[in-house]
């Protein structure tokens, strides 16, 4: 059975290779979504424990809410959520995990998904740019959901400790959803197959690899 499904597997991918990647991808990246879902309740219940939950974190006023209040960037209010904004301690549980998912979901795309040979540390650079220009978006739009989504759960339903864990969920899978259509695109750039001759030329600690990669 498991050699049937290879074989029907590697037939799929030589005769699409382009659908095959982004079925990798997706796979990939719903796994990541899934550590995610399971890291985010841990490492906000540990920092909710420190005083960094009562320790506002708001940045990069940009324009005005409804009300005539600022609009930040990043926009962490000082005292639990859903009155407060989960202050540094939630700004510290969204950031590590992201960090922590980003850093392994690099090496598996670019190892597993485009199995790409090109410079590793040209593909890290850009890497980093497109995560902090997209954490930057993501911040910027977590600024008009989180809030109703937390009050949503936890208030209006009156689900308490258990809307507050959904309610982590449903943002952390926006977070997630946002990463995964912006990405995959940008895998497509920077994660490149090239030529051993290439890569030996402008990154010669690659070539080993890079000659293991060639069929």
């Amino acid at each position: 059975m498991v050699t049937r499904i290879r074989q029907a597997w590697s037939r799929f991918a030589e005769n699409r290779p382009a659908t095959a990647q982004f079925v990798v991808f997706f796979l990939l990246s719903n796994g990541m979504t899934v550590l995610q879902l399971a890291l985010m309740p841990v490492l906000k219940w540990l920092f909710g424990m420190t005083s960094l939950v009562d320790t506002t974190f708001q940045l990069w006023s940009v324009g005005s809410n409804t009300d005539g209040s600022p609009y930040y960037v990043f926009d962490y209010a000082a005292g639990p959520l859903p009155h407060g904004g989960g202050g540094l301690a939630y700004f510290l549980a969204v950031q590590v995990t992201l960090l922590i998912a980003q850093v392994i979901n690099f090496f598996l795309q670019r190892n597993v998904t485009f199995k790409s040979n090109s410079s590793i540390g040209k593909a890290a650079f850009w890497y980093v740019v497109a995560y902090i220009a997209i954490t930057l978006g993501a911040a910027a739009a977590q600024g008009l959901y989180k809030a109703p989504v937390y009050d949503l759960f936890i208030e209006t339903w009156g689900l308490g400790g258990t809307g507050e864990t959904l309610a982590d969920f449903t943002t952390m899978i926006i977070n997630a959803a946002i990463s995964f259509w912006v990405f995959f695109p940008i895998f497509k750039v920077i994660f490149k197959q090239v030529p051993v001759e290439e890569t030996a030329a402008t990154d010669p600690a690659a070539a080993p690899a890079a000659a293991e990669a060639q069929p």
